[in-house]
């Protein structure tokens, strides 16, 4: 009996040690925000960075490379990536789509001299963490009752409007 109970406490000992060694690689998240790229970009240039965010605007490409902006919610950037890269991302953000969200890894340029002194990251790792998506737009019945009465109002004084301007002047028979 009490080498069952052994076992059964040194397995639970084993699972519970492996538990906590997997549980700090998985919550570590070394990303950094865009703002503070700009806001210290002098202690990142040159440097490898990672950084998420959502796919934005359109694929811009050049020659055998492509622009993509990404916005992490504080700001966006500019990431230039291969064209090959590129195609693999589906959404980009706008009024109709949520973007394809992006786990990009690459040297930051805090005035990239190939591109106009302008920050970026030159990308070396692009993961695709979530598919974007299109947007379902719903408009509120309030928007939808009030547009409705505009548009009856507008429409009765238009008619209002005609019926009064459009009367022709009588003539007087008096001669």
């Amino acid at each position: 009996m009490e080498k069952k109970t052994s076992l059964i406490s040194y397995v639970l000992t084993v699972i519970l040690c492996l538990s906590l060694v997997g549980f700090p690689v998985l919550a570590a998240d070394n990303s950094v925000s865009v703002n503070e790229l700009i806001e210290n970009s002098a202690d990142y240039n040159g440097k490898s960075v990672s950084i998420k965010g959502e796919a934005i605007g359109e694929c811009l490409e050049r020659g055998n490379n492509a622009w993509v902006n990404i916005n992490d919610g504080s700001n966006a950037i500019g990431i230039w990536m291969t064209k090959e890269e590129a195609a693999g991302i589906t959404y980009y953000g706008d009024y109709k789509y949520t973007g394809d969200t992006l786990a990009i890894t690459g040297i930051f340029y805090e005035g990239c001299k190939e591109h106009g002194g302008e920050p970026d990251i030159h990308c070396s790792t692009l993961i695709i963490s979530h598919a974007g998506e299109m947007k379902s737009e719903k408009i509120p019945a309030a928007k939808i009752l009030l547009a409705a009465g505009f548009t009856s109002l507008a429409l009765i004084l238009y008619m209002t409007y005609r019926q009064m301007f459009s009367k022709k002047p009588e003539r007087s028979n008096a001669a």
